[in-house]
């Protein structure tokens, strides 16, 4: 008969081990969720500064180049320059209704400052960047691993960590510290979640399957986020991607003139 000096000397049990096992996988797995989720909402609001800066100025070269070739084709009367001038009126975007331009920028009493200097020829200020402070990543990092569902093991208490999680990722987005806060104070108050039950070994394997292919599924995602242009830009600045912005923009304004000048020759304005 084994005694229980003998069992400890022979070191921990199989399941004992595989459950370790599934615990740091766990952990790594939330590790690398929040990498990508800070990435992905670093990403997306760069994107968000990205359109609000440039857009303006690449929809203006856009109607330039059409403008350009309209006024190349009405002079040549070439087939060519025609078809030409045709492609390049369809690839500028269509102005926005009225409605869908004020989207956003008009509250119960009337105008944002915005709105109204756009209408009125005045500056606009440059819109706020969003980027969570370190103590919000902080709390973020924090909840996603006391509250993340893939630690849930009753079906029950995963639909309410996944609830509690989307409200927090929807706060870390918007870089909102306070909220952030008042979340965590939420959670240590909220029911205690059951403890983990012992695993089968069979159970513990199949959690160790779901976890890796939880990682692969993750991995292609943070492929798609490292591969995009907005990413390749903020390589290119990652201390200053503002900075980098400012830059753009002065080359694109730089083309507007030199195509402003074109067609002003085209029309025999020059």
């Amino acid at each position: 008969m084994t005694t229980p000096e003998a069992e400890q000397s022979q070191g921990p049990r199989p399941e004992e081990r595989l459950e370790k096992a599934v615990r740091a996988a766990e952990q790594a797995l939330i590790e690398y969720e929040i990498a990508v989720e800070t990435f992905r909402v670093e990403v997306e609001n760069f994107s968000r500064l990205h359109e609000q800066k440039l857009g303006p100025l690449y929809g203006r070269i856009e109607e330039l180049d059409a403008q350009i070739a309209e006024a190349r084709a009405a002079r040549t009367g070439d087939p060519e320059d025609i078809r030409r001038a045709q492609e390049a009126r369809a690839n500028v975007q269509p102005i926005p209704g009225v409605e869908e331009l004020l989207h956003g920028w008009m509250d119960g009493h009337g105008l944002f400052p915005e709105a109204a200097a756009m209408l009125t020829d005045q500056a606009v200020r440059p819109p706020e960047r969003v980027r969570p402070s370190e103590e919000a990543r902080k709390l973020y990092r924090e909840l996603a691993r006391k509250a993340h569902p893939d630690l849930a093991q009753e079906e029950e208490e995963r639909q309410r960590r996944e609830e509690f999680i989307s409200r927090v990722n929807a706060a870390y987005a918007r870089g909102d510290t306070a909220l952030l806060m008042e979340l965590a104070e939420e959670w240590a108050a909220g029911p205690v979640p059951p403890e983990r039950r012992p695993s089968h070994s069979e159970e513990l394997y199949a959690r160790l399957e779901w976890l890796s292919q939880r990682k692969e599924l993750l991995t292609l995602v943070a492929q798609e986020l490292e591969n995009g242009a907005i990413a390749g830009m903020l390589r290119l600045a990652p201390d200053d991607p503002d900075a980098l912005l400012d830059e753009i923009a002065v080359r694109l304004r730089t083309d507007i003139e030199q195509r402003e000048t074109e067609l002003a020759g085209l029309l025999g304005q020059g």
